[in-house]
């Protein structure tokens, strides 16, 4: 692979959230794993966000939401629509 073709730890980060989401295209994700495979430093990195998103994800399953909270959201949402916002 060029130099063209790898990233730079800098473009790393400012993919690594949407990475993270599974919001990159199959090129640009591929450019993340491969970039990940050669530099630890990133790799840690990658690691410990990974690893705050997997806990972060465990905690918000417990938190039950507010009796009627659902009924809420759809009353508001249904407002939103008829004022066309």
């Amino acid at each position: 692979m060029s130099a063209i073709d790898r990233l730079s730890c800098e473009e790393l980060f400012r993919r690594l959230d949407d990475y993270l989401d599974r919001e990159l295209d199959e090129r640009e994700a591929q450019l993340v794993r491969e970039h990940l495979e050669t530099c630890a430093v990133c790799a840690g990195e990658y690691a410990f966000e990974a690893s705050v998103l997997m806990n972060v994800r465990k905690k918000l399953g417990r938190i039950q939401a507010p009796a009627g909270l659902m009924a809420k959201i759809s009353k508001k949402i249904a407002e939103a629509v008829k004022r066309g916002t």
